[in-house]
């Protein structure tokens, strides 16, 4: 063949990219958790 079969796993920048995501849309979701119970709390 001419061209090489590429690797199913992306390249490291872009998992460590998918990780900060996924940290940040988690910290995104709890962040409004807290916002929501501060708010009920009023």
């Amino acid at each position: 063949m001419l061209w090489q079969d590429r690797d199913d796993e992306p390249p490291k920048e872009l998992r460590d990219t998918q990780d900060m995501l996924r940290r940040l849309g988690f910290l995104m979701a709890l962040a409004m958790f807290l916002v929501m119970i501060v708010i009920g709390l009023r």
